[in-house]
């Protein structure tokens, strides 16, 4: 495996609470690796443990490390903006940004000066939003209000966005939970055609999802990693026993 991602004994506890014990795994470059799981296992903590936002949260502790392209991101030091700004981030529901549709693409490129304004600007805004699937539906009000858009249409537009400060790594968070099926189809197809360009990390407590996008699979249960592999190998083998249960719907 071309392991883009890898995390060596990952715990973090909430106060007195422990969420993740010693998580050890690789996650392979330019695939989709979906964390699935029942409810309150830890797949969203392990998450956001890869481009810290676990900081955010009140009374968090983490130790042990994640290395990405060999980069310890917990290392003293280490500038918390430039891991952020690599691991993009899909949250369950869009957060457009209360600003235009071009203005919510074009926001980091102008926070980070990787752009000249203009037509080199203009031309970027446009290919992140082809990126996404967006262009053609909002290529004449670009200037309109983001939150008139739908909440599908709000959600590739926070991939864009996303996707407009260069990260190696995208990571989402349940991303199609709050939409319409064809809006979610319309996140999982690009996706899958991205994946060629961005090493691709969802949560998922979908398992029809999991089945349909994996290419890696990890699957957690309390806190623990019970299994991981290729989604071939893990949905029609599983080795361990709580794999099984989950995969046949006993819990």
């Amino acid at each position: 495996m071309d392991a883009h991602i890898r995390i060596i004994d990952l715990s973090v506890r909430y106060g007195d609470l422990k969420v993740l014990d010693k998580i050890n795994l690789e996650i392979p470059r330019n695939q989709i690796t979906v964390i699935m799981g029942p409810s309150g296992c830890g797949k969203t903590t392990l998450l956001k443990g890869m481009n810290r936002f676990l900081e955010l949260v009140d009374d968090a502790h983490v130790s042990g490390q994640v290395m990405i392209d060999d980069q310890d991101i917990y290392a003293p030091g280490t500038d918390v903006t430039e891991i952020r700004k690599h691991s993009g981030l899909l949250a369950q529901r869009p957060y457009p940004l209360p600003m235009s549709i071009y203005d919510n693409v074009a926001y980091g490129m102008r926070i980070h000066r990787t752009v000249r304004k203009g037509p080199e600007m203009d031309a970027k805004v446009r290919h992140y939003l082809q990126e996404a699937g967006l262009w053609e539906e909002v290529k004449d009000r670009l200037n309109k209000p983001a939150t008139a858009l739908s909440l599908g249409q709000q959600q590739r537009l926070c991939l864009a966005r996303g996707l407009a400060v260069n990260p190696a790594v995208l990571l989402g968070d349940e991303p199609t939970s709050a939409l319409d099926p064809v809006s979610a189809q319309h996140i999982e197809q690009r996706l899958i055609a991205l994946k060629q360009e961005y090493t691709t990390v969802l949560v998922t407590h979908i398992l029809r999802q999991a089945k349909r996008l994996a290419d890696y699979v990890i699957f957690m249960y309390m806190g623990e990693m019970v299994e991981c592999g290729q989604a071939k190998d893990v949905f029609e083998n599983p080795q361990k026993e709580r794999t099984r249960a989950y995969l046949t719907g006993q819990f």
